[in-house]
């Protein structure tokens, strides 16, 4: 990421934070959940890889491309896997996402330079549509985690984290946005 180092490590420590819990939760006895966690773990790490500041580590050339066809991968997984569940169509914007900031990472001046790399029209849609996915996760978030205090669950099948990591990820997500 471009710009103060501190922000850039806050985002690379929140979005491995959410990869670790996401690979924590693909150990769950529920199949769509471990389905679901796999793809949310390529995300975090990811976006955690992506958000290291430019100051520390310019990634070679051929990384961007490379990031490009892995989350491209992933995007057709997500579209594969979005015909049973709305959810993965999440995955789906997600993932497409990683690849429009992976080629216009490797279009701009640099490979890791910010600022005037992305397309406002790609970008603007994109903001809105995590924003308002941060605005409504995290409404979501409370009478989950209200009601979360039920008898035990395992660290992997409490349904108040898994929103949670899905809402770090989408506030790293329109960061990352931002300073594209």
């Amino acid at each position: 990421m471009h710009g103060p180092a501190s922000p850039g490590w806050l985002l690379v420590a929140l979005c491995a934070a959410t990869g670790a819990y996401c690979l924590l939760r693909m150990r769950s006895s529920v199949e769509e959940q471990r389905r679901a966690a796999g793809g949310e773990a390529l995300m975090g790490f990811g976006m955690a890889v992506m958000a290291v500041p430019a100051t520390v580590f310019t990634p070679p050339g051929w990384a961007w491309p490379l990031y490009a066809a892995v989350f491209g991968a992933a995007a057709l997984r997500a579209l594969w896997s979005g015909r049973s569940s709305p959810h993965h169509l999440h995955h789906l914007v997600g993932t497409a996402a990683m690849v429009y900031m992976a080629v216009a990472m490797a279009a701009s001046p640099g490979a890791h330079h910010h600022g005037g790399a992305g397309v406002p029209l790609v970008t603007g849609p994109l903001l809105l549509y995590f924003t308002g996915y941060v605005l409504l996760s995290g409404a979501r978030l409370v009478p989950v985690a209200v009601a979360a205090g039920t008898g035990t669950v395992r660290w992997g099948d409490r349904p108040e984290l898994a929103r949670a990591c899905r809402l770090s990820m989408g506030i790293g997500m329109v960061a990352m946005l931002l300073a594209l």
